[in-house]
C-alpha cells in the first residue's frame, strides 16, 4: 500500500484520538479513587463505619468543634453534634437534641405549676432513707457550738446518711459522728475559695457513694428527714432534678467573662436553705464539677459554692431549679413560720444579729437551755424521743 501524506495524517489523528481517550480514562478513575478516600476518611473521622446504608446515601457526622475551630462550643461539655439530611437522621437528631419533630416542644419537659414547681413525673423508683447523701459543711471553730445540736436532733434518725465536712481533725467529734466527720484539708475561712473547696469535697463524695440523691445542708440547718424523704420520693433520681429554694426574687445576672458584651443569668438554690440534686444530673455535672474541677469553675464565675452549683446546672447543663418553697435559710424571718405547718417543712435555720436572734417561734425549752429552738422543734415533731419526754 502506498503511503500518501493523507493517509499520514489520518493515522496521526487517530492515535491522538486514542492517546486523549486513554488519558481521559485515567484521569476519570483516579479522581473516583480520591473523592472515595477522601468520604472514607469523613467517615472514620465521624466514628461511622462505611456501611450498605452509608454507601447508598452517605449521612455524616462529626463534632461541632472540628466542623468550627474558630468558635467557641456551644456547652462546656461539647456533646452537639451536626447532622445532615435531617429526614434520614431525624430520630437520632430527636435523641441528641431532646425534640418531638410533630411537636416542636423538647422532650421530657414538664409544666410548671402554680406555686413555681416542676410537676414530678410518677416514677417507679423508690426512695429510702439510705438513698440519701447529706452533707454538712461546718468549720472546727462550730464543732461544739453548731454541731451538738444536730448531732443530739436529727442526726440520729439518719445517722448513716449524713456526713460533716469540715477542716481540721477532731478526734472527739469524730467518734460523735460515727466517723462520719471529713477533714477536707480547706481553709477554715468563709471565703468563696474555702466553701467551694469543701463543696468539691462533698460532690466527690456522694459521687463514690453510689447513692441517689445528693442533698447539701449548712450547720445551721435541722432538716425535717421525713418530710424530706416523702419529697424525694416524688421525684426520679435517674432523671435530672435540681430542688431548693433561691433567696433572690430574679434570676442572677452575671458578665460573661468569655463574651464581655453579654450576660449570663440564672437561678440557684442558696446554701443555706438547703438543696438536692438527683444522682443523674450530678453525673452530667461531672466534666465540669468532679475531681476538683468544681474549684475552677468557682475561680471562673468568681462567686460562692451554691451559685456555682446553679451556673453549671442552669447556664452549663441547661436544667431549671425546681422551687420548693419548704426550705428555710437564716435569710428569712423565722418566726413567720406558722408552727402548725412544722411537721411539712423540709428545712429550717437561725441567725444572730448582735442581741437579736432569727429563731422559729416554738413552745418548750427556755432560750437559754435551747438558743437555736432546734431541740424544742425536734420534740414538738418527735414527742417519744428521750429528752423530749422528761
Amino acid at each position: 500500500m502506498r503511503l500518501t501524506p493523507r493517509r499520514m495524517l489520518n493515522g496521526t489523528a487517530a492515535v491522538t484520538v486514542l492517546v486523549c481517550y486513554t488519558v481521559i480514562i485515567i484521569l476519570w478513575q483516579g479522581q473516583r479513587r480520591q473523592f472515595s478516600e477522601t468520604r472514607r476518611n469523613i467517615l472514620l473521622a465521624s466514628n461511622l463505619s462505611p456501611t450498605a446504608e452509608t454507601e447508598r446515601s452517605p449521612v455524616y457526622s462529626w463534632e461541632v468543634s472540628n466542623v468550627m475551630k474558630d468558635r467557641a462550643s456551644r456547652s462546656v461539655l461539647n456533646t452537639d453534634r451536626v447532622y445532615v439530611r435531617s429526614d434520614r437522621v431525624l430520630h437520632k437528631l430527636e435523641q441528641v437534641q431532646g425534640t418531638d419533630h410533630k411537636t416542636g416542644l423538647k422532650r421530657g419537659s414538664r409544666p410548671r405549676t402554680l406555686g413555681g414547681e416542676l410537676e414530678p413525673t410518677k416514677t417507679g423508683v423508690k426512695t429510702e432513707t439510705e438513698d440519701i447523701f447529706i452533707g454538712i459543711k461546718t468549720t472546727k471553730s462550730f464543732h461544739r457550738s453548731r454541731m451538738d445540736v444536730i448531732l443530739k436532733t436529727w442526726f440520729v434518725l439518719a445517722k448513716y446518711q449524713v456526713y460533716f465536712f469540715t477542716d481540721a481533725d477532731d478526734p472527739e467529734y469524730q467518734i460523735k459522728t460515727g466517723g462520719h466527720l471529713i477533714n477536707t484539708n480547706c481553709s477554715s475561712s468563709h471565703n468563696r475559695k474555702a466553701l467551694c473547696c469543701k463543696m468539691s469535697v462533698e460532690l466527690d463524695r456522694f459521687l463514690e457513694s453510689q447513692k441517689k440523691w445528693f442533698c447539701h445542708f449548712d450547720d445551721d440547718n435541722y432538716v425535717n428527714l421525713p418530710k424530706l424523704k416523702k419529697l424525694l420520693q416524688k421525684y426520679n433520681p435517674l432523671e435530672d432534678w435540681y430542688l431548693g429554694k433561691p433567696s433572690i426574687r430574679v434570676p442572677l445576672k452575671i458578665p460573661n467573662r468569655e463574651n464581655t458584651e453579654e450576660t449570663i443569668s440564672f437561678w440557684f438554690a442558696t446554701g443555706g436553705a438547703g438543696f438536692c440534686i438527683s444522682r443523674a444530673l450530678t453525673l452530667k455535672m461531672m466534666p465540669t464539677a468532679s475531681g476538683g474541677r468544681f474549684m475552677s469553675a468557682c475561680e471562673k464565675i468568681r462567686l460562692p459554692d451554691d451559685v456555682t452549683i446553679g451556673y453549671i446546672i442552669e447556664h452549663v447543663l441547661k436544667k431549671k431549679l425546681t422551687v420548693v418553697e419548704h426550705f428555710h435559710s437564716h435569710l428569712e424571718a423565722m418566726n413567720l413560720i406558722k408552727p402548725h405547718t412544722f411537721s411539712e417543712q423540709i428545712s429550717f435555720s437561725y441567725s444572730r444579729f448582735g442581741n437579736e436572734t432569727n429563731v422559729i417561734s416554738v413552745e418548750g425549752f427556755t432560750q437559754k437551755e435551747d438558743p437555736t429552738r432546734f431541740l424544742s422543734l425536734h420534740c414538738q415533731l418527735f414527742p417519744l424521743v428521750g429528752f423530749c419526754a422528761g
